[in-house]
């Protein structure tokens, strides 16, 4: 018995050393047979290649990273360390061209490495991806076929899967991971859009409290901030906040949003925003504005009265837009982020484009006219605020202009009233559907239109001033035309009205008011000044700026009657802004602010 036992033990001892040879030369077989199958090696590569991708983003990713974090912030420190020596020698003409170069590559390059950490975001991602995939087709196309084999110990089991376990969870990581990195990423260009998506603009009350375009809401030149200073001098400091100089020229007038001061300027070399501190008179950025490579500056033909960015700014509240004598619209954020540019083609216009922006809700506004009106190319254009797309366009057959448009609200609807020889069209803002036309204006227009006490009130220069009554449809030149004035009437400046009077200036400084109900001359009175700047309106007082930069502030009424006279001391084309307690002017060189402080309280920033 005991024989025939140890023969079966040493039968299957013999059996157990045969099958694990036979084990042993099968999986060096499949191992043999792995490695010369194209398919497998193929994945294999696939996967070593997403390795190395993974990890030459990984680095390039983290470069970046560092790039952002300490040379940005170096830049930046350096940007206002120049800014602050150049209020310290405001003529160092060089280091202001080194303080403009440093501005534009601390936000080209802050563009650029946000948009390099979004695509290697992306990038990285997609290679894990392949690494994870081809790795684990690889390691299933390894494995070896079900068939009989020897029972693997529990402890050799328990570890295999814990390798894979480990495996899982560390791939698992590195994808969340890198979804978390292109979330952190992208997280400051997707906030901005979705705030301008969730605010697209500013309401109508907003609007009216802010300054936000060429003489303010509607473009009526009227503020609804009374307490606005009536004495200053800018030779002696008195009344004067802040003066801070401006990079470039423009005739372009302040455009204010509650802490904010929005200006243009250009030369034939460039095209900038400027945006400054309310409070301080501190640059706080400045965009640029590119043009297309096809236009230089010998194809533009401007006059010096005009100059290459006499168009005010606009703002909805939320962006700030801007255009140029290049035909170049820009859209830009409150942190002086470029949202879009486009070019307009080059404006066929004989003194230089000159019309100012005008916006409604979302929506910009240009008057684009140009040419003789026969070929076609004039335009009224409406922008996407956000995108700087073409809401709408209507196309009109009508030569240059140079007034702006305004939308003004005609019994609790919106019309958008534009001047243009030999027409005063309205149009639904919303759409561009055409509301109403006037056949009863002509030459070069400057002047823009105002609507006081219901009445649409439009300038033909030195000609006439028609008062139209908005409330028709089609043509209306027979029908809605309340009266007509034709003394005093102004080349340049705009009207403004208290709703009762209507009061003109023209550049040779004749002062002429109206009744708005029946056109009726009430007075003149001529002022011994040339004057560019239109005038405003703030309580019952007018504001009268002349070329000189002396501010006649005259009582509102029937008559005139002269309540002050205030000196700058610099030459002023540009109407004023105002805020409450506060008075911006642009001058030649400097903006000034004025309000109601001693002078010992005064600063200047150069």
């Amino acid at each position: 018995m005991l024989q025939v036992l140890s023969e079966r033990a040493g039968t299957m001892e013999e059996d157990q050393k045969h099958g694990g040879s036979t084990l042993m030369a099968e999986t060096t077989e499949q191992t043999r047979t792995r490695d010369t199958n194209p398919w497998h090696q193929a994945v294999r590569s696939t996967a070593l290649v997403g390795a190395a991708f993974t990890a030459i983003f990984a680095v390039l990713l983290a470069v970046n990273l560092v790039g952002s974090a300490v040379i940005g912030p170096w830049r930046e420190n350096r940007l206002a360390a120049m800014r602050v020596q150049i209020q310290k020698e405001p003529a160092n003409e060089q280091l202001l061209s080194e303080i403009r170069r440093l501005d534009f590559r601390i936000r080209r390059d802050r563009l650029w490495r946000l948009e390099f950490a979004r695509k290697g975001a992306f990038l990285l991602l997609g290679s894990i991806v392949v690494l994870v995939v081809a790795g684990r087709v690889a390691g299933d196309m390894a494995k070896k076929p079900p068939r009989p084999q020897l029972v693997l110990e529990r402890g050799d089991r328990q570890m295999r899967e814990a390798r894979q376990a480990r495996r899982a969870v560390a791939g698992g990581l590195a994808v969340a991971a890198v979804g978390m990195l292109l979330l952190g990423l992208t997280r400051r260009v997707d906030f901005v859009q979705a705030q301008e998506a969730g605010t697209a603009h500013a309401s109508a009350a907003e609007m009216q409290a802010q300054w936000p375009r060429f003489r303010g809401p509607a473009g009526a030149g009227v503020s609804t901030h009374a307490d606005v200073p009536t004495t200053w001098n800018g030779k002696t400091g008195e009344g004067i906040l802040w003066k801070t100089p401006i990079p470039l020229p423009g005739h372009n007038s302040p455009v204010v949003w509650q802490d904010r001061i929005f200006l243009s300027g250009a030369d034939p070399n460039g095209r900038q925003v400027y945006c400054f501190d309310a409070r301080s008179g501190q640059l706080l950025w400045q965009g640029d504005v590119p043009t297309v490579p096809t236009i230089s500056a010998d194809d533009l033909h401007i006059m010096e009265d005009t100059g290459y960015a006499a168009c005010t700014v606009a703002t909805d509240g939320r962006r700030v837009y801007a255009i140029f004598a290049t035909g170049d619209v820009a859209g830009f954020d409150f942190h002086g982020r470029r949202l879009w540019h486009r070019n307009l083609g080059l404006p066929d216009s004989a003194y230089g484009y000159a019309c100012s922006l005008e916006t409604f809700e979302r929506l910009v506004l240009i008057q684009y006219d140009q040419g003789d009106g026969r070929d076609g190319h004039s335009r009224v254009y409406a922008l996407d605020g956000v995108s700087g797309r073409t809401a709408w366009e209507a196309k009109r057959e009508l030569p240059s202009s140079w007034t702006t448009p305004v939308v003004v609200d005609v019994a609790g609807k919106p019309q958008l009233i534009t001047v243009a020889d030999p027409f005063v069209v309205a149009y639904n803002p919303a759409d561009g559907k055409e509301l109403w036309r006037a056949d009863c204006v002509g030459g070069d227009l400057a002047p823009s239109p105002i609507l006081a006490g219901g009445l649409v009130l439009a300038v033909q220069p030195y000609a006439q001033m028609v008062a139209i009554k908005p409330t028709g449809q089609g043509d209306v030149t027979k029908t809605h035309i309340a009266w007509k004035a034709e003394d005093g009437i102004p080349d340049i400046c705009s009207p403004v009205s208290d709703g009762t009077h209507v009061y003109l200036l023209d550049t040779e400084g004749l002062i002429t008011c109206y009744a708005v109900a029946d056109g009726k001359k009430v007075y003149e009175h001529e002022i011994k000044e040339s004057f560019r700047a239109s005038p405003s309106l703030v309580g019952d007082k007018l504001y009268f700026l002349s070329h000189k930069g002396v501010m006649y502030i005259v009582q509102a009424g029937s008559e005139y009657k002269e309540l002050g006279k205030c000196e700058l001391g610099e030459e002023c084309f540009a109407s004023p802004a105002f805020a409450d307690g506060r008075i911006y002017l642009r001058g030649a060189k400097h903006l000034y602010c004025i309000g109601s402080v001693p002078a010992s309280a005064t600063s200047e920033t150069k």
